[in-house]
């Protein structure tokens, strides 16, 4: 999800996907957006919402608009990794503070979600930078990731290879990842454009699976119209 739109979302919620990316990074959407697009696709539909930075106000406050969980963006090392698990988490896991919003029914199941939340929420931090692999050995051995998410764009930026993500340094990264995380019981995760472009990460093991934006499904829905009513000329 790249638009801020509640309706968008629901349409996409009724069209057969297991979830949904909603996209604070790299967009306009806000935190009034999100809760409008989450009350939209309704408590069973779960979305996970990535905040535009590593921040504990941000992560605080996307947490209570009521998300499955959140993706993290450009975490590179275990100590940024702990932070985002210690704002994330109830205590005495983690130093996460108590508000009454849509996350706990607006105080009607507090009691009931501050007791799951810890277990149920997932946190998923973004590996996009070559230094994040480099640390992953260090990441994964940090009890409380429920996946790592690969972000294939940056990651070849950070070896000067930008958008080349078929080149084989950058995809013997994303291997690595994948293997690293397998032998450690962490889930994978990881965009690409279209269908053809994230098959072969199934192959691999990746199982967190972003596939196209809600942009570039109606782009090329209008761009195939058109050229199917243009080559009838």
């Amino acid at each position: 999800m790249t638009l801020p739109s509640p309706d968008t979302a629901e349409l996409l919620s009724q069209s057969g996907f297991d979830w949904l990316f909603v996209d604070m990074e790299h967009t306009s959407i806000g935190v009034k957006d999100v809760q409008r697009i989450l009350q939209a696709v309704g408590k069973e539909f779960p979305c996970l919402v990535r905040i535009p930075v590593l921040d504990e106000g941000w992560i605080k406050k996307i947490l209570e608009s009521g998300p499955a969980g959140i993706i993290v963006p450009h975490v590179n090392t275990p100590e940024e990794a702990g932070k985002i698990l210690r704002w994330s988490k109830y205590p005495p896991e983690g130093t996460r503070s108590v508000g009454i919003s849509r996350a706990q029914g607006y105080g009607l199941n507090l009691q009931e979600y501050m007791h799951k939340a810890n277990e149920t929420v997932a946190v998923v931090p973004q590996v996009e930078h070559i230094e994040a692999v480099k640390n992953l050995g260090s990441f994964v051995k940090i009890p409380g990731i429920s996946a790592l998410f690969v972000g294939p764009y940056d990651l070849s930026g950070s070896i000067g290879k930008l958008g080349n993500v078929t080149d084989p340094e950058v995809q013997g990264m994303i291997q690595e990842v994948q293997a690293i995380c397998s032998k450690a019981g962490i889930a994978t995760g990881i965009f690409g454009v279209d269908a053809e472009a994230v098959k072969p990460y199934i192959d691999l093991g990746y199982s967190l699976i972003a596939v196209g934006t809600d942009t570039s499904y109606l782009s090329k829905s209008v761009q195939d119209t058109l050229r199917s009513l243009r080559t009838k000329k």
